[in-house]
């Protein structure tokens, strides 16, 4: 079953094209990468995807068209996109009480704190975390509802590496559960572990898409790192 389908996908702005004729279908369970350089089209796609942009082409997700705007498709899918911006002084639990309240379900919002290891910060203002704690509430917060369909745009940008490796395991527990993810990503071992199918975006345009471990074996070399380098020409950084 597709969860979500694409279909010559095109927005541009003026003269300039963004994002340019990408079709691509993601099944239920899964973890789709959306890869390229800064300015490639990744996140004009995604937000494409949510039906935060206009576009030429056709979105269906979770059998909708995006069109056309539905309420109930809110509590089925969780965002979270690359700069989150907080109220003046809010705390953690505050913000996190606020954001369980717009879901129709009962949500417990200290197992979730503790899940990610922000409970010992539940009463400090959000102004005050570093920068890898707010990438982790950000996070929390786009999964605390139970999403059937994860949106997440640079991950673990700002992350140590223990923290990194603790929102893979939370990922991966997740699609054991049938969640479907779908990500951007600048860190390519990161896409090794938690992706099955991957597009690489150049200007906004489709240079390969194809199964995390296909898209290796096409290349010259044994890492999703490697093969990146590689198909983007950039193989002196090897």
């Amino acid at each position: 079953m597709n969860v979500l389908e694409v279909s010559h996908v095109k927005k541009q702005y003026g003269d300039r094209v963004v994002v340019n004729d990408i079709s691509l279908s993601v099944k239920k369970g899964e973890c789709f990468g959306i890869l390229g350089h800064n300015g490639a089209g990744k996140t004009t796609l995604v937000e494409s995807i949510l039906g935060l942009r206009k576009v030429e082409g056709t979105i269906t997700l979770l059998n909708h068209d995006m069109k056309k705007r539905n309420q109930n498709l809110f509590n089925k899918i969780g965002v979270q996109l690359q700069q989150s911006a907080y109220q003046d002084k809010i705390k953690v639990i505050e913000i996190c009480e606020e954001r369980a309240v717009l879901y129709h379900k009962k949500i417990d919002v200290n197992a979730k704190l503790k899940e990610f290891n922000l409970d010992m910060f539940k009463n400090n203002e959000v102004n005050s975390l570093s920068g890898g704690e707010k990438q982790r509430l950000s996070i929390m917060l786009a999964s605390i509802h139970d999403p059937e369909v994860l949106f997440l745009d640079e991950l673990t940008t700002g992350l140590d590496a223990v923290a990194r490796r603790e929102v893979w395991n939370y990922l991966k527990e997740l699609k054991t559960k049938g969640k479907t993810i779908i990500l951007t990503s600048h860190f390519m071992d990161e896409v090794e572990v938690l992706c099955d199918h991957v597009i690489l975006l150049e200007n906004g345009k489709e240079l390969i898409q194809d199964s995390v471990k296909n898209v290796i074996a096409n290349s010259p070399y044994k890492t999703m790192e490697e093969a990146y380098l590689w198909y983007m020409k950039e193989e002196g950084l090897i």
